[in-house]
């Protein structure tokens, strides 16, 4: 006699970047949120090229992170403004990353901020997922420390200027402290985090910046192109106090003749 077997379907696999929301439907919370994210990921670029040649990294800025399935998929996403990630690919099967999965990658982001229009209670809400109200999300904080377990979390409260920088410790955030010049070490990574006072992309502010562990302002695109100018000029008047004629002083520098005129004009 033959015995019947029940027939049964194996569930979906877990959903990848390309099925899942890349967006929330929220808004940029405020105008500085995009540029501060951009002179972050500028300036760091150098640093991360050294520690990742092979360029196995990726940053995202405003792009969900999804640490759970849920229904609807963005309720099991947070989205901190800025965040890096190293030994994964920059781009998955030659596609723009949509979004960063979790349960695909396994590897939790090194570093996430979180940049604060209020007055920062969102990004330190600590609710567990036990405790949340149906149809709402567990606490920002909560969900960093006990469920992703990023080793670093800064928190900017761009009304009142302040920077908070926690760090995992035995599966738990501690406040960082700072050191003598205010920033933030960021042990992993050889920089220090902090503010600096100054203008970018034609806005006044407090900007979150990156420091070597000298001290060391690091510059983004521009200010390294002005560096480099001020140096050119100044190794050109140099070498021209000395005697040299246009044309040793290019051959000196690696320059044109056309960039020494130009520079001596």
């Amino acid at each position: 006699m033959n015995q019947g077997i029940e027939s049964f379907k194996l569930p979906p696999p877990f959903p990848d970047h390309t099925q899942l929301p890349e967006s929330d439907g929220t808004f940029v919370k405020n105008f500085q949120e995009h540029p501060q994210s951009l002179i972050l990921t500028d300036s760091i670029g150098p640093v991360l090229e050294k520690i990742h040649p092979d360029g196995q990294y990726a940053i995202g800025q405003d792009c969900g992170i999804y640490w759970r399935e849920t229904d609807p998929p963005e309720k099991g996403a947070e989205a901190p403004d800025w965040f890096y990630v190293g030994n994964v690919p920059p781009n998955l099967d030659g596609q723009i990353r949509r979004s960063y999965v979790l349960w695909r990658e396994f590897i939790t982001p090194l570093i996430v901020l979180e940049f604060a229009s209020g007055d920062g209670s969102e990004e330190k809400d600590t609710t567990p997922l036990s405790r949340t109200e149906l149809g709402k999300k567990p606490g920002k904080f909560w969900v960093y420390e006990r469920i992703m377990r990023v080793p670093y979390y800064g928190i900017y409260i761009i009304k009142t200027g302040q920077l908070e920088v926690y760090n995992l410790i035995n599966g738990f955030y501690r406040p960082l402290e700072a050191n003598e010049r205010g920033h933030y070490p960021i042990e992993p990574l050889g920089v220090e985090l902090g503010l600096w006072q100054g203008s970018y992309q034609n806005q006044t502010f407090l900007w979150l910046r990156w420091w070597d562990k000298q001290g060391n302002l690091l510059l983004i695109g521009d200010e390294r192109a002005q560096q480099l100018e001020k140096a050119q000029m100044e190794a050109v008047s140099r070498l021209q106090q000395m005697g040299l004629s246009v044309e040793q002083i290019a051959e000196a520098l690696s320059l044109s003749v056309e960039q020494v005129r130009q520079i001596l004009e």
